[in-house]
């Protein structure tokens, strides 16, 4: 299967690839974590990782432990974009 991409903190690398949105909320699929981040345009997308990339990502926004990260703000890519 082929994962997506999200960050806690802005990329410093290849910027105008990432896109920018806000945690609107986390679910699991066949054994996966399922982001759903709604952009300023009011767009959502899903995106599909790991658990071990989600306990990172989660670990590196500014949340207390075992605190949802719904309401954060994240960078993303999906894949193949």
């Amino acid at each position: 299967m082929d994962h997506d991409r999200v960050h806690a903190r802005q990329p410093t690398h290849d910027v105008e690839r990432w896109s920018e949105g806000t945690v609107e909320s986390v679910g699991t699929r066949d054994g996966h974590r399922v982001v759903t981040v709604r952009t300023e345009s009011g767009e959502t997308t899903d995106l599909v990782v790991t658990f071990a990339v989600y306990d990172l990502f989660v670990g590196r926004l500014d949340v207390e432990a075992g605190t949802s990260p719904v309401g954060e703000r994240v960078w993303y890519r999906k894949r193949g974009e």
